[in-house]
């Protein structure tokens, strides 16, 4: 980093705290916040609100308006220099007259990575990089992972007993978790992309999968069922709403047709991917195709095999755990996690980066699987 001043991370965190509120609405391009900064006082601000609307950096220098002029730009990632579905920032900001631009972190594209702070920096602009780059990576991770890897970040969602169970042996899961708890997953889902459980969960609880917020819900996220054989019913929630909200089974090559087309017919997007054993589907492949539908993010919401699987292959980036202040106490209760045998701890999966809060009455614990973000 170079040319840094001590004023530079203060502002970089309130345009950190300005992207956060784009959160669930961008994708799959990523959350963006800016602040325009003369003589010390912000004269302008924005954020990237939705997908195709202007960048964070234009919403900013049209809230300076002339104050731009001579301004320092704070954005959270570097200006973009190419024609996507909007016109390059970087032809914004020195249309502007701004004359120094702090950067947090550089654009992770590979095919574009460098060239809207290099085009900044040949028209004249002091231009300065990585002012709190790991907390602005850390705001677009799932953009990261989709825009170098091709595959959606996925996060594991499980909500257990203290003694780690989901439900008990006949099933029955409700509530495991308190409101409070149950309130944020709806938030969590409506920042996502994606929505993901096994068949034997749609079998037994019948979910809608949606983010409940009343006004507050800006999309819903596409619902994913893992479903080897194709034997979601027609008469569930999820094939009954496909045709509001987007439904897509992922079922094996082994599906019968005549099952796979039932669901087509009813609005059912229907993907059908390798048979791998022991799971039934190519968790791998599965999170190609993702990819290539330009989904950024998969919330993965069980049931324990679908945890387990994904714990297994290495394809989880992190979690979120609520622990409610209650005990089973029975030994053949479902169980977060049912992958393979483990036999020493020194096998056990680490977690990286533990957080814990409350939630109302639960016990929330989040997780990277990764010590390093991407």
């Amino acid at each position: 980093m170079t040319d840094f001043m001590p004023q530079d991370e203060h502002f970089m965190r309130r345009a950190i705290r300005l992207a956060v509120k784009g959160r669930g609405r961008t994708s799959p391009n990523p959350i963006v916040g800016a602040v325009v900064v003369r003589d010390g006082h912000v004269v302008g601000d924005g954020f990237h609100q939705q997908l195709g609307g202007p960048h964070a950096e234009v919403h900013a220098l049209r809230r300076a308006g002339r104050s731009a002029h001579g301004a320092t730009l704070y954005v959270t990632l570097e200006p973009c220099n190419h024609h996507g579905r909007t016109p390059p920032c970087t032809e914004a900001i020195l249309l502007a007259g701004i004359a120094r631009v702090v950067i947090g972190m550089s654009d992770p594209n590979p095919k574009v990575t460098g060239g809207g702070a290099e085009r900044l920096r040949q028209a004249g602009l002091s231009v300065t990089m990585g002012v709190l780059e790991k907390e602005c990576r850390a705001l677009n991770q799932p953009f990261i992972k989709w825009v170098t890897q091709g595959r959606p970040h996925v996060t594991l969602k499980c909500a257990a007993t203290l003694d780690g169970r989901t439900a008990t042996r006949t099933g029955d899961s409700r509530w495991v978790s308190g409101e409070a708890s149950r309130r944020l997953v709806h938030k969590m889902r409506a920042t996502m992309d994606a929505v993901l459980v096994g068949i034997g969960t749609a079998l037994a609880d019948d979910p809608l999968l949606t983010a409940r917020l009343g006004a507050k819900t800006y999309r819903q996220p596409v619902r994913i069922v893992l479903d080897t054989q194709a034997r979601l019913p027609l008469a569930s929630q999820l094939v009954q709403t496909a045709q509001q909200n987007p439904v897509l089974v992922a079922c094996s090559d082994i599906a019968p047709k005549a099952a796979r087309e039932r669901l087509t017919a009813q609005g059912v997007q229907v993907v059908v991917l390798p048979f791998q054993d022991p799971f039934g589907v190519d968790l791998k492949a599965l999170l190609n195709e993702l990819g290539r539908r330009s989904i950024t993010s998969v919330l993965v919401e069980g049931g324990s095999r679908i945890q387990g699987a994904f714990l297994d292959h290495g394809l989880a980036d992190d979690c979120y755990f609520f622990y409610a202040p209650k005990i089973l106490g029975d030994a053949s209760g479902v169980p977060m996690f049912q992958g393979r045998s483990r036999l020493a701890l020194g096998e056990a999966v680490p977690l990286y980066a533990c957080e814990t809060r409350r939630v109302g009455q639960d016990i929330l614990v989040y997780g990277r699987f990764s010590p390093e973000l991407l």
